[in-house]
C-alpha cells in the first residue's frame, strides 16, 4: 500500500490548555492539558494513519522536546525516522477557551549547516518509500528560505507543500502536485487579495494544482480542469487548530496510487488521467473529502485528530459548486 512520507522541520511539543472563557490579565484555571507530538507534517501523519494508509514522519528533533515527540509518536504507533540536531525542539500552547483558540508558537532550535547537510541525505535515503511527500509547516531559524524547493525537487513521488511566504513561494518553482496555503498566507506569498488571483498566481509559478483553506467558509480548489469552491454545511464549533492539516491528509490520501490493487485510483490531474470528466470527479471528490475532514478536525480537541462521526455525515452534505473547464 502507498506510503505518505510527511516531512516537519520544526517539529513540536502541542501543548493544548482547554478553559473557561479566558481572563487575559487575570488568572485562569486550567480544566484539562493534553501534550503529544505535533508539527504541521506530524499532524497530517497522524490523520492520514487514522484513515488506514501507512506513513512515515521525519524531520528535524533535538533536545528533551525531541525525546518526547520520538516517544508520544511510538506510544500512538505512528512510524517515524527523524534526523537529530543539537539544539532542543519548540513547544506550542494552544488555548482553547470559549468560542476561541489562542496560539502561542515558539520558533525553534537553530539549524546549522552540517545538521541541514545531514538531513538532505537522511531525506535522500527516504524518498525510495514514498509514494507521496508532504513538506508541511514553518521553517527553524537556520534552514534556508528554499528549503521546500530544494526537497521538492529531490523527489520523485507527487509532492504538496503547506506553507507560508517566501518558502511557500520558493517551493512552487518545483512544480509540485498541489499546495495548499490558507486565505491569509496565499495573500503573503502572491500579494493578491483574491484568493482566485492568489492561486492563479502559484499556478502560473509552477503549482500544478492550488487548493486554499477558506476557515468556515470551505475550500477553494484551482486546478489543471477546473476551479471549485467546497462549502461545508455550517460552521463548526471547536478548536481549529489542524483542520489544514487534516486537509493536506485527506489530498495525500487522494494522491497516493497503489498500482498493486485492482481498483488502483488516478493522480488528480496526472498525466495517467486522459479523461477529463474522470479527472474532473476526481478533483472534486478530492475536495469533498478535504472539506469533510477539515470540519471534522475542528470538533476534535486536539491537533492530528478527527471526528469520525462528523466526518462520514459531512461528506455527503459538502457543497461543490464550480467552473468544470482548465484553468
Amino acid at each position: 500500500m502507498a506510503v505518505i512520507l510527511t516531512v516537519t522541520l520544526n517539529a513540536a511539543l502541542d501543548v493544548t490548555y482547554a478553559t473557561g472563557e479566558v481572563a487575559w490579565g487575570g488568572t485562569n484555571r486550567v480544566r484539562a492539558v493534553r501534550r503529544r507530538a505535533g508539527g504541521k507534517g506530524v499532524n497530517v501523519a497522524r490523520v492520514a494513519a487514522t484513515l488506514g494508509h501507512p506513513v512515515l514522519a521525519t524531520g528535524l528533533a533535538g533536545g528533551s522536546t525531541g525525546d518526547l515527540i520520538r516517544s508520544d509518536l511510538d506510544h500512538a504507533g505512528i512510524r517515524h525516522d527523524f534526523s537529530s540536531v543539537k539544539g532542543t525542539s519548540r513547544s506550542t500552547l494552544a488555548v482553547v477557551g470559549g468560542a476561541e483558540t489562542t496560539l502561542f508558537n515558539e520558533a525553534g532550535p537553530c539549524i546549522d549547516a552540517a545538521e541541514w547537510d545531514a538531513f538532505l541525505d537522511h531525506y535522500r535515503s527516504l524518498l525510495p518509500e514514498a509514494d507521496v511527500v508532504v513538506l508541511s509547516g514553518s521553517l527553524p531559524p537556520g534552514v534556508p528560505d528554499d528549503a521546500y524547493a530544494v526537497l521538492a525537487s529531490m523527489a520523485t513521488a507527487p509532492v504538496i507543500i503547506d506553507a507560508d511566504g517566501t518558502a511557500l513561494f520558493a517551493g512552487v518553482r518545483e512544480r509540485p502536485a498541489l499546495v495548499k496555503p490558507n486565505a491569509e498566507e496565499l495573500a503573503r506569498a502572491t500579494g493578491e487579495s483574491s484568493p482566485v488571483a492568489g492561486a492563479q498566481a502559484l499556478r502560473a509559478a509552477g503549482a500544478r494544482a492550488v487548493l486554499v483553506s477558506l476557515g468556515p467558509d470551505g475550500m477553494l480548489a484551482v486546478t489543471p480542469d477546473g476551479t471549485w469552491r467546497a462549502t461545508p454545511p455550517g460552521p463548526m464549533a471547536g478548536n481549529p487548530t489542524g483542520a489544514g492539516d487534516a486537509a493536506v491528509a485527506a489530498a495525500a490520501v487522494a494522491l497516493t496510487v497503489d498500482t498493486s490493487a485492482p481498483d488502483a485510483r488516478p493522480v488528480p490531474g496526472a498525466p495517467a488521467v486522459r479523461d477529463a470528466q474522470a479527472a474532473r470527479e476526481s478533483w472534486t471528490a478530492l475536495l469533498r473529502h478535504a472539506v469533510a475532514l477539515s470540519a471534522a478536525a475542528v470538533r476534535a480537541p486536539v491537533a492530528g485528530d478527527y471526528d469520525a462521526a462528523a466526518y462520514t455525515r459531512l461528506l455527503p452534505e459538502i457543497v461543490i459548486e464550480g467552473d468544470p473547464c482548465p484553468s
